[in-house]
């Protein structure tokens, strides 16, 4: 793991993060990532600066709570598959969707699909099926991936 096999230690990246970008310091590799996800999200930037409170929190779906650091990991996660292309389209799929809604939302859209993928990987023990994340972003914006982009590789 990236991170760590601890919550607390991959939480801490954030905290971490988001303390360097309150004191003025550079912010380095992943945390350059981290930051803006954190800044289009201040519904979490008052939970980041309470560390002692956040790194062995539960945020259990039943309580009506969804886990910041799930979501804002998503969002990091985005981030590189965008970068990368990987999966193979997903550039060509956030660009067309760029051309319907407004980014943040696009984000959200392929956050969704993304934490769905992820859970049903988890829950059937196999890995993520990115195909059908990719998939299920267009069924939402209504958006069919191009055959020319599908394959391609850079």
């Amino acid at each position: 793991m990236l991170y760590g096999n601890k919550r607390e230690s991959y939480r801490q990246v954030f905290v971490d993060s988001w303390e360097a970008y309150r004191q003025g310091r550079p912010l380095a590799g992943v945390m350059a990532l981290i930051v803006p996800v954190i800044l289009r999200h201040p519904e979490y930037q008052a939970l980041l600066a309470n560390a002692d409170a956040v790194l062995d929190q539960d945020f259990p779906p039943e309580a009506g709570q969804s886990n910041p650091f799930m979501h804002m990991a998503l969002h990091v996660s985005l981030e590189e598959f965008l970068a990368l292309d990987q999966p193979v389209g997903i550039a060509a799929l956030y660009a067309q969707g760029r051309e319907k809604i407004e980014a943040h939302a696009l984000q959200h859209v392929f956050v969704e699909c993304l934490g769905e993928a992820i859970w049903q990987a988890q829950r059937y023990g196999k890995a993520p099926d990115f195909a059908a994340m990719l998939d299920c972003v267009g069924r939402r914006l209504a958006l069919t991936r191009r055959d020319e982009d599908v394959g391609k590789r850079p």
